[in-house]
Parts: C-alpha cells; sequence; structure tokens
C-alpha cells in the first residue's frame, strides 16, 4: 500500500476511489502567532520579529478569500503559548472513508514545541462530529499531518513526505489505519522540510513543484499521475514559498504575492491565480497551505 518507485507502481488513478472535494476549510486565528523559537531554516533571525497587527490582517484576507470562493471558514481559537498553531495543516490528516465518514488523524509533531497543539484540535473534530483516531502507540514515529501526506484531488490516493518531520515508517501505518494508497517521496533539502513546501496538488491531473526538491525517482512518481507539472522557479520557491500555494475549487490558487513567475506559468496552465500578502507568515516558515485544513 506504499509505493516508493516507479517499478512497484500496480495501480492507475482509476482504481482509486473518487473523494470529493471538501468545501469548509478549518483556520486558527493569529492572536498568539509570533517566532518564538527556531525549528525550520527560515524562522533564523526572526525570533520576536512578527508584526501581529499586520499579520491579522493578512490572515483576515486569506479568510476573506476563501469565503469568495464557496469554501465554508471555520474558527479555531489560538492559544496562548502555542505560536505556531496557526499553521493548522500539520496537527491532524483528515479523511473521509469509502462509506462517507469524515475522521482525522492526529499527528505526532516532530518538534517538542508544537507538541502541545495536537489535543486543541483532537477537541475541535470532535465536536464537530469526527472520528478522531491516532496512530500505534506501540510504533515511535513522527507525523505532521497534511503538512506532509496530501490527498490527491479527486482520489483516495495520499502524497506523502518523508525525511524531516515525517518518518517513512509513518505511512505503512497510515496506509493500515484509514486503508489507502500512498505515494512516499523522499525529502533531502532542509529549507523545503514538509512536502506542501514543494508540492500542492491543483487538481486531478495538475500539480505545481518546486523539481530540485525531489529525485529522479520521485519526478518519476510525481510525472506518472499529472499529466500537468507546473515547475516554480527556485528563488520564488526558497524565499516566497511559492508551492506552498492551495488550490481550493480546481481554479483558484492562492499563492504569495509577488512570485510573478510561477502566477504566469500557473495561468499558463488555465488556472487563476490569487495573490495574497502572507509575509509576516513567512518568518516562520509557512504560507497559504500551511495556514488551512479543508475538511468535508
Amino acid at each position: 500500500m506504499v509505493y516508493t518507485n516507479l517499478d512497484s507502481i500496480d495501480f492507475s488513478l482509476d482504481d482509486c476511489a473518487s473523494l470529493e472535494r471538501p468545501r469548509r476549510v478549518v483556520l486558527t486565528s493569529p492572536d498568539y502567532f509570533d517566532v518564538e523559537y527556531v525549528i525550520n531554516p527560515h524562522m533564523s533571525g526572526n525570533i520576536g520579529g512578527v508584526n501581529q497587527p499586520v499579520a491579522m490582517q493578512q490572515w483576515k484576507a486569506l479568510r476573506a478569500a476563501y469565503s469568495a470562493v464557496d469554501v465554508e471558514p471555520l474558527i479555531v481559537d489560538g492559544e496562548a503559548g502555542l505560536p505556531d498553531m496557526v499553521f493548522c495543516a500539520n496537527q491532524t490528516l483528515p479523511y473521509k472513508t469509502t462509506d462517507g465518514r469524515n475522521g482525522i488523524v492526529l499527528s505526532r509533531m516532530h518538534a517538542p514545541e508544537r507538541q502541545n497543539e495536537v489535543p486543541h484540535y483532537a477537541a475541535f473534530f470532535d465536536a464537530i462530529g469526527y472520528d478522531v483516531q491516532s496512530l500505534p502507540e506501540e510504533i515511535d514515529i513522527d507525523f505532521e499531518g497534511m503538512g506532509d501526506a496530501i490527498w490527491h484531488p479527486g482520489r483516495r490516493l495520499l502524497w506523502g513526505g518523508y525525511g524531516f518531520r515525517t518518518d517513512r515508517e509513518t505511512y505503512e501505518a497510515l496506509a493500515e489505519l484509514i486503508d489507502v494508497r500512498v505515494i512516499a517521496l523522499s525529502l533531502s533539502d532542509p529549507e523545503f522540510y514538509h512536502l506542501d513546501t514543494c508540492f500542492s496538488a491543483l487538481n486531478t491531473d495538475s500539480v505545481l513543484i518546486f523539481p530540485d526538491a525531489f529525485d529522479d525517482e520521485a519526478l518519476r512518481l510525481i510525472h506518472r499521475f499529472f499529466d500537468t507539472v507546473v515547475e516554480a522557479p527556485e528563488g520564488e520557491s526558497r524565499h516566497q514559498f511559492a508551492c506552498n500555494a492551495h488550490c481550493p475549487d480546481g481554479d483558484h490558487v492562492f499563492i504569495q504575492e509577488g512570485c510573478t513567475e510561477t502566477v504566469g506559468r500557473l495561468a499558463d496552465a488555465g488556472f487563476h491565480p490569487v495573490e495574497l500578502d502572507t509575509s509576516e507568515f513567512l518568518k516562520s516558515g509557512g504560507s497559504v497551505f500551511c495556514m488551512k485544513q479543508m475538511i468535508w
């Protein structure tokens, strides 16, 4: 159920059950957002450097952008002492079973500074009727939710990054727990510490990537399952998080403003880029994709 090379692939997208596009988005208010420690290279030099009123306005603009494309925002309040809780893609993996039940798998955050975020999301999802599951306790593994495990749009197929925040062995447990195929991609550049920093699935046929974040085998796997592979340039990928974009509806792509070359390539591929300013959040190593969690 976990695939790491092209030769092992024994299925096509048509063999994967369909998966409806989620139409709600979880956003976490940045009331306590700041850079208080360094757990990725982008945070270095930014401790105490967040302009919090500006961050709040940027977050509100992101919330409004989702509403504008008919995606309903659900708000989780940020918690004191958890400055990175705003990056709510990381603490859970939402899923939908083939018989229509909604659930989440709780993350096991790699950094001790972020581990106390997870119980707040467990309580939130339990309150809205999601089945809340944990990875097997006897397995000592890290897992950072949809920072690394990303659904292929329209299919029950997961793309899974590993190497920094999520362990390769995690995907064996995850595949069994929620009965899903996983294509696992190795990450080796610390600036691209989550899969969502270098890979954004746009629709069933299209993906946005920074190709140099992947080895040749990973690129072969990506090209096998996506007809259109939009490549972001290095500068915009490293410094503006171009690939931490999000396409909530298969059409509009929310992306950090100023990613001029990437925006042009997305438009050429038939998408409608929506540039948003997430510059305060870039100081902590995150942008649009990190700041949301899509759910059913």
